[in-house]
């Protein structure tokens, strides 16, 4: 059995973010092919692996002594031969000797080709850095390979990391909810529905009802990282049929404050550990430097936020509707030039707008103890208090059309016993949009699903 460290096998290679470390001398690595200079008298390839690019060098042989040819003289034609022939993405494993020289502008390093073995050929790749997203989206397998797009995915491994850490450290419990779902999770709106045996369920929108369930448990602290479903036909830049949901529920608190203070504390662990550990690739890669954002965010209620944005010329179309994009826009920049923040809780939603089970303030049931993070102009999560009392959640379901026979397991949760408590649920790949100024979510999102796209 051959040895392992970190789950690369000894013998196999080195990975080229590695190379920097080591002295003069042999080594092996594997990777795609990038780019080939086949010179007269030098070929230069460049090689990438998932951690970055080192040039390789070998002196080119165009023939061979007619007067005679030794073994050595033949090995070395057939290696130039086999370098020309190198296409755009070929999988090599190459042996050499690396050599530090910081003549060579990629690392100040090279490593002179000794053997090199084809592992996979590849075909002539169909897409290119400048081509549209659709035709990326189509190709996403190619299109993961450029740097830029390999380093979303490791920023994304960072910032979920960061957030675990915290939760574990501050004793949370992970948990894993279903998806199928007997009954709808909040709505019928925008519901996904399935055959199921002999019955039907739905794909579950968000793990509210389960999260909820684990404060009836005694669980105190949950979180989940999972998928969620919803039946939208929106082709927006920040719209998806299936998306990766962050989600936390606490017990004991007061108000949605406490709520905000958590939301607040995983954002900071979240991007200290993006900015100290890929800080730099991101302001070469994206051109953005990132920071760490302080804390308190800005607090505003909806009407006051309403109300500002209007002051500064736009008024959103419905007075008893969610703030638009546009609104979300225009408060953010509102906030940034007052505030130099990129980070704005919209609290006190009006209870007409917000799911039956946001508890409601005690001195006006027409607004709700709840919340919407807004990040540099969009919407990335909703938090709020949750109603605990079940006589209310059923007066509260009633006044909002639900049917409350329909939310008899959900009601259940409350008929036993449950701590006052609240949570959040934020997009993952709307956070990463957001931090790394990309377009749209297709880009931050592995294999992206919306209304027309199920492949790859």
């Amino acid at each position: 059995m051959r040895s392992t460290v970190g789950w690369v096998p000894v013998t196999s290679r080195t990975l080229i973010k590695n190379l920097a470390a080591l002295p003069d001398g042999p080594v092996s690595v594997a990777g795609w092919v990038d780019t080939v200079r086949d010179q007269k008298k030098v070929q230069f390839v460049i090689l990438r692996d998932e951690t970055g690019a080192v040039q390789l060098v070998n002196p080119a042989v165009r023939e061979l002594d007619p007067e005679g040819v030794s073994v050595g003289a033949a090995e070395a034609l057939a290696l130039t031969e086999s370098i020309s022939g190198l296409s755009h993405g070929t999988f090599v494993r190459v042996m050499g000797e690396l050599k530090h020289d910081e003549r060579v502008k990629l690392g100040g390093l090279e490593v002179k080709i000794g053997d090199l073995e084809v592992v996979t050929a590849a075909l002539e790749i169909p897409i290119a850095a400048d081509s549209g997203l659709d035709k990326r989206m189509d190709w996403r397998f190619l299109d993961l390979r450029h740097p830029k797009q390999n380093l979303i995915f490791r920023i994304q491994t960072t910032f979920l990391h960061a957030l675990r850490t915290y939760w574990v450290e501050h004793e949370f419990v992970e948990v894993q909810t279903p998806k199928l779902m007997a009954s709808p999770s909040e709505s019928r709106a925008e519901l996904f529905q399935l055959e199921y045996f002999d019955t039907t369920a739905y794909l579950a929108q968000s793990p509210q009802h389960f999260k909820q369930m684990a404060q009836s448990a005694g669980f105190g602290k949950i979180f989940e990282v999972g998928p969620a479903f919803r039946a939208d036909p929106s082709f927006t830049s920040r719209h998806a049929t299936e998306f990766t949901s962050i989600d936390t529920e606490v017990s004991w608190i007061d108000t949605h404050e406490d709520v905000m203070r958590l939301h607040e504390e995983l954002m900071v662990a979240g991007f200290t550990a993006v900015v100290e550990k890929h800080g730099a690739e991101v302001a070469e890669l994206f051109g953005i430097e990132l920071t760490v954002p302080t804390t308190p965010f800005p607090r505003i209620p909806l009407a006051e936020a309403k109300q500002i944005v209007a002051d500064h010329g736009y008024v959103v179309p419905r007075a008893d509707a969610d703030m638009d994009p546009e609104g979300e826009r225009r408060i953010s920049q509102y906030v940034k030039e007052t505030y130099g923040h990129d980070f704005v809780f919209l609290t006190d939603y009006a209870s007409t707008i917000r799911p039956f089970y946001h508890m409601r303030h005690e001195d006006d049931p027409s607004l709700t103890k709840s919340y919407d993070l807004i990040y540099n102009g969009t919407e990335i999560s909703t938090g709020a208090q949750r109603e605990h009392r079940v006589e209310v959640l059923v007066a509260q379901a009633e006044s909002m059309g639900l049917d409350p026979e329909e939310l008899g397991t959900y009601l259940e949760f409350f008929k036993y016993g449950v701590p006052p408590h609240g949570g959040f649920g934020m997009g993952l790949a709307r956070v990463l949009m957001l931090m790394l100024g990309e377009g749209s979510i297709r880009e931050t999102t592995y294999l992206f699903r919306g209304p027309t796209r199920l492949l790859p």
